[in-house]
C-alpha cells in the first residue's frame, strides 16, 4: 500500500509541474502588455520599461519560469500586481468558501445519485424511466438557469434561504447553511445525473453476474445482495466518474460563485483574470491542480481498499 501511495504521488507531483509549466507558458505569452495594462494606457514607454525589468518580465521565459518554480517550492508566489496582497494568503483566505461548496456538491451528488441509480437498476418500470427524464433535464439545462431559478423561487418568494453572500461557519452554523444551501444544490444537479447514470448501469452490470445468482440462490434478500456485495463491485466506475466530476464542480463554482455574490476562488478568478493579475491566477493553477491530485489519490486509495487489484496497476 504504502508503494501503490508514493506511486500516485509521483504521478501527481509530476502533474503538477507541467500544468504550472504549462499555465506560465500560456499567461505570459503576451507579457510585453502586461507592464502597460497594470501602469494604464496612458504610461510612457520610458514607465513601461522600467516596470518590465521591475517584473523580470524582460528576462528569457525559462528564466523566469525556473525562479518561479523555486519560490513556489519554498511557498513563496508571490503578490498581487494590483493590491499588493500575498497571494498564498489571497488563496488560502478563500479556499474554505469554494471547498465548502464544492465538497457539499460532491457529497450531495454521491449519496443522491447513488439512490437514484440503484433505485432505477433494481426496481425498473416507472421508477427506471423517471430517473431517465430527469437526467436528461439534468443534462439539457444550463447550470446557471438552475442557480437563477432557485433564487427566485427559494430566497426572493419563499425566503427560505439567503440569495447572496456567504456567512462563515464560525459567526453562525445556521446562516452559514442558509448561504450555501442554494449554492451546493445549483452546483450538484449536473453532477447528480452523472452519478446517476453510472451507479444505474454498474448496479445493473453487477446484478447478472454469477456470483449474485449464486447469492441468491442460497436465500439472501434482493436488498442485502445489493447493499453488501453488488455495491461494492459498482462503487470503483462511480468513484472514477465522480473525481472527473469533483474537477468540473471546480470549474462549475466559477459561475455559482458570481450569481450567489460569493466570495471564493471562483470570484478571485474572475477578477484576476479580467485585470492580467498573473501571480494571483498561477496561484489559483496551483491550488486548484493540488486540489485535483489529493482528490484523485483518495479516489485512488477508495478504490484500492474495495478491489485489491487495483493497486497491482
Amino acid at each position: 500500500m504504502i508503494r501503490f501511495i508514493l506511486r500516485r504521488l509521483l504521478v501527481g507531483l509530476v502533474l503538477v509541474v507541467a500544468v504550472s509549466a504549462l499555465a506560465y507558458a500560456l499567461l505570459y505569452a503576451n507579457s510585453d502588455n502586461i507592464a502597460r495594462r497594470i501602469l494604464g494606457q496612458n504610461a510612457t514607454t520610458e514607465l513601461v520599461a522600467r516596470k518590465t525589468a521591475e517584473l523580470g518580465l524582460d528576462r528569457p521565459l525559462w528564466q523566469q519560469y525556473s525562479d518561479w518554480l523555486v519560490h513556489a517550492v519554498q511557498g513563496q508566489f508571490g503578490r498581487s500586481w494590483f493590491t499588493g496582497e500575498l497571494v498564498a494568503t489571497g488563496v488560502t483566505s478563500r479556499l474554505s468558501v469554494t471547498l465548502s461548496i464544492v465538497l457539499g456538491a460532491t457529497i450531495l451528488s454521491a449519496v443522491v445519485g447513488v439512490v437514484l441509480g440503484v433505485l432505477a437498476a433494481t426496481r425498473g418500470g416507472w421508477v427506471d424511466r423517471l430517473v431517465q427524464f430527469v437526467s436528461i433535464l439534468g443534462f439539457a439545462i444550463p447550470g446557471f438557469l438552475v442557480a437563477l431559478g432557485l433564487v427566485l423561487v427559494f430566497s426572493l418568494q419563499l425566503g427560505l434561504f439567503k440569495a447572496t453572500g456567504y456567512v462563515p461557519p464560525t459567526s453562525s452554523i445556521a446562516g452559514w447553511l442558509s448561504s450555501v444551501t442554494l449554492p451546493v444544490v445549483a452546483l450538484a444537479l449536473g453532477t447528480i445525473v452523472v452519478v446517476a447514470q453510472q451507479v444505474r448501469g454498474s448496479v445493473a452490470d453487477a446484478r447478472e453476474r454469477d456470483y449474485v445468482r449464486t447469492l441468491r440462490s442460497r436465500g439472501l434478500s434482493s436488498r442485502r445482495v445489493v447493499a453488501r456485495h453488488v455495491l461494492r463491485n459498482a462503487a470503483g466506475p462511480a468513484l472514477a466518474v465522480l473525481a472527473v466530476q469533483f474537477v468540473g464542480l471546480l470549474g462549475g463554482a466559477v459561475i455559482v460563485e458570481q450569481i450567489f455574490a460569493i466570495p471564493g476562488l471562483g470570484q478571485l478568478a474572475v477578477s484576476s483574470t479580467v485585470k492580467a493579475d498573473i501571480p494571483m491566477v498561477m496561484g489559483l493553477v496551483m491550488a486548484t491542480a493540488v486540489l485535483v491530485v489529493l482528490v484523485n489519490l483518495v479516489i485512488d486509495l477508495a478504490q484500492a481498499a474495495l478491489n485489491p487489484k487495483v493497486r497491482l496497476s
